[in-house]
C-alpha cells in the first residue's frame, strides 16, 4: 500500500489507480478516498463514484460524520459536473443531514455552500449566489481549507460576472489562479478552477487573460500525463486562442483532440468543442462540415448561433440569418456572450440592407464595450460602428473607427479580424477617391485571407471590389438604395424625402456612386442599374 500512496503523492494517477484498484477490497476509508480521486483523474467517473460511496459508508460506520459528509459532498460535486443534478442533490442533502444531526460546524458545510451557489446562479438569483459564495469563503478561512477557499473565491467571481461586474469578477478569478498555480490547491479542485477561469475569460472576450491562463492550464495538464477530465475542455479553449492568433491548422487539430477526449462518455463541454469545429469549417468555407458540426453541437446543448447564422449568410440564405440574429439579440441580453452576437448581427443586417437595425446593434455593442474595459470588445465595437457608418454613406466618419479597430486587433494579435477591418478601411478610402490607399489596404486584407485559406472572405472581397475594378459590389447598402431610386427617375429632393436624409447627403452619395462606378451622369447611372439588376 505504501507504493500506491507514494504514486498518489507524486501525482502519477495511472499508477496510483492501478495499485489502489488491485487492493480495493481491503482498502480503508482514506485509501478509498485516494482511489476515488485517482479514478476521477484518469477519467473513470463511475469507478470514482463507487469509491466515494464506499468511503462515505466506511466513515459513517466509524461514526465519523464530518468525513462521511465530506465524501458525500465530493461525490455530489462530481455528479453535478457530469450533469446528474438529481443524484447530486441527493448526496448534498445526505451530507447536510449528517452534519445537522451531529451538530457539526466544519469546512464540510462550505463544500455544500458552493454547489448551492452554483444552483442559485443557474436560476438567475445572483444575490443569493453571492451570499452563499461569501459564506463558503468565510468558512474556508475559519477552518484554513485552501481547496474550499479556491472554490469559494471562484464562485464569488462567477457571481460578479453574472451581475455584470467584469472588473471585480476577473480580479477574483486572477486571485484564485494565483493559489492554483502556486500549488496550494489539490488536483481535483485545481482542475475545476482552471477550466472555469479559462471558460470565463473566453465568455467575457478577455483574450489576453485566456491565452495566459490557457498556457498555464496546458502546462499543468502536461505535468500529469495520466490526467483525463480536464484535457478536453483545455483543448477547446486552446483551439479558440489558436484560431484568434491565426493558426487555424493547429486550432483544428486541438478541436479534434478535444472532441475525442470529451466524447466517451459525453462531457458537458462536448457541445462547445463541436461548435468550435463548426466555426473553423465555416471560416474556411467548408459549409457541409460546418453545418454538421453545428447540428452536433446543438444536440449536445450548445446554441449553434451566431455561427450557424453566419453560415446561412454565406450560403445566401439571408432571411434565415436575419431571423436567427434577431432572435439571439433579443434573447441574449445580459449574457456574457452577447457582444459576439451583436457583432454577428451587424454583419448579417448590413448584408440584408437593414442599416437602421445594424446601427442599433452596433450602438448596443459600443455601450457594452464602454462598460467592460476589454480591448477585444473595444476593437469589436469599433469595427461594427465603422462598418455601419460606411453603409450609411459616411466614409470620413467611418475611417477613424475602422483604423482604431485595425490597431486594436493588431495589438491583440488577431490577424483575421484585422484583415476584415482593413478591407473596410480600403472600401472607405475608395469611397473617398483615394485609390492608392484603398489598394494597399485591400491588398493587405487579401494576403491575410489567402494565408488563412479564408475562402468565404476572399470571395466577399472580390464581390466588394469586383476584382479591383469598379463595380456594384463597391457600393454601400445606402448607395445601392440611392441608385435604385435614381433609376426610377426621382429627383434628389424626392430621394431625400424617401430615405429621410438631406439633399446634401443624397448629392454626396451620388458623387460616390459616380466615382466608384466610373459614371458621369444620372442617365448613365440609370442604365447601369438596369444592366446589373439593381433597379
Amino acid at each position: 500500500m505504501a507504493s500506491a500512496r507514494a504514486a498518489f503523492a507524486r501525482q502519477a494517477w495511472g499508477d496510483a489507480h492501478a495499485l489502489l484498484s488491485a487492493a480495493a477490497p481491503d482498502l480503508g476509508p482514506e485509501d478509498l478516498e485516494r482511489l476515488a480521486v485517482a479514478a476521477y483523474l484518469v477519467g473513470l467517473d463511475d469507478e470514482s463514484t463507487a469509491a466515494w460511496e464506499r468511503a462515505h459508508g466506511a466513515w459513517a460506520r466509524l461514526g465519523e460524520a464530518d468525513r462521511a459528509a465530506r465524501c458525500a459532498g465530493w461525490l455530489g460535486l462530481g455528479l453535478l459536473l457530469r450533469g446528474e443534478v438529481a443524484r447530486a442533490g441527493g448526496w448534498f442533502a445526505r451530507a447536510t443531514r449528517l452534519l445537522d444531526e451531529a451538530g457539526l460546524d466544519s469546512a464540510s458545510r462550505g463544500y455544500l455552500q458552493v454547489p448551492a451557489a452554483l444552483e442559485a446562479l443557474e436560476r438567475g438569483d445572483v444575490a443569493a449566489a453571492e451570499d452563499l459564495a461569501d459564506a463558503a469563503v468565510a468558512t474556508a478561512r475559519r477552518f484554513d481549507d485552501p481547496d474550499l477557499l479556491a472554490l469559494g473565491v471562484l464562485t464569488r467571481g462567477e457571481a460578479a460576472l453574472a451581475r455584470g461586474d467584469t472588473a471585480t469578477g476577473m480580479r477574483l478569478l486572477d486571485e484564485v489562479m494565483v493559489a492554483v498555480t502556486a500549488g496550494e490547491v489539490a488536483p481535483v479542485p485545481a482542475g475545476i478552477v482552471y477550466c472555469a477561469v479559462v471558460d470565463a475569460c473566453m465568455r467575457v472576450s478577455d483574450l489576453r487573460r485566456a491565452a495566459e491562463w490557457t498556457g498555464a492550464f496546458g502546462s499543468w495538464c502536461a505535468a500529469q500525463p495520466d490526467l483525463v477530465p480536464y484535457r478536453g475542455q483545455c483543448l477547446v479553449h486552446r483551439s479558440q486562442v489558436l484560431q484568434a492568433r491565426g493558426d487555424w491548422a493547429a486550432a483544428e487539430e486541438a478541436a479534434e483532440r478535444a472532441t475525442h477526449h470529451l466524447a466517451e462518455p459525453a462531457h458537458p463541454a462536448l457541445g462547445l468543442a463541436l461548435y468550435q469545429r463548426g466555426e473553423l469549417h465555416r471560416l474556411r468555407g467548408e459549409a457541409t462540415a460546418a453545418e454538421r458540426a453545428y447540428r452536433a453541437a446543438s444536440a449536445h446543448g450548445r446554441e449553434p448561433a451566431p455561427g450557424l447564422a453566419l453560415l446561412r449568410l454565406g450560403q445566401g440564405r439571408v432571411a434565415a440569418a436575419v431571423a436567427a440574429v434577431r432572435r439571439m439579440v433579443d434573447e441574449g441580453r445580459g449574457q456574457l456572450g452577447h457582444p459576439q452576437v451583436l457583432a454577428a448581427a451587424v454583419d448579417v443586417l448590413l448584408a440584408a440592407g437593414d442599416v437602421a437595425a445594424a446601427r442599433a446593434a452596433a450602438d448596443e455593442l459600443a455601450g457594452l464595450a464602454g462598460t467592460r474595459e476589454l480591448p477585444l470588445l473595444d476593437a469589436l465595437a469599433a469595427a461594427a460602428t465603422g462598418a455601419v457608418l460606411l453603409a450609411e454613406g459616411e466614409p470620413v466618419a467611418a475611417l477613424p473607427r475602422l483604423r482604431g479597430a485595425c490597431a486594436g486587433w493588431r495589438a491583440l494579435d488577431v490577424p483575421y479580424e484585422e484583415a476584415r477591418a482593413r478591407l473596410q478601411v480600403g472600401l472607405a478610402c475608395r469611397a473617398l477617391g483615394d485609390t492608392d490607399a484603398a489598394d494597399l489596404e485591400i491588398g493587405a486584407a487579401r494576403a491575410t485571407f489567402e494565408r488563412l485559406a479564408a475562402r468565404p472572405d476572399l470571395a466577399r472581397l472580390d464581390r466588394l471590389t469586383a476584382g479591383g475594378r469598379p463595380g456594384a459590389g463597391t457600393l454601400t447598402a445606402r448607395e445601392r438604395e440611392v441608385l435604385r431610386l435614381v433609376a426610377t427617375g426621382r429627383t434628389n429632393r424626392e430621394i431625400a424625402s424617401a430615405l429621410v436624409i438631406s439633399e446634401h447627403t443624397v448629392g454626396r452619395h451620388l458623387q460616390n456612386i459616380f466615382a466608384k462606378l466610373g459614371l458621369s451622369s444620372r442617365a448613365a447611372a440609370t442604365a447601369y442599374a438596369y444592366e446589373h439588376d439593381l433597379a
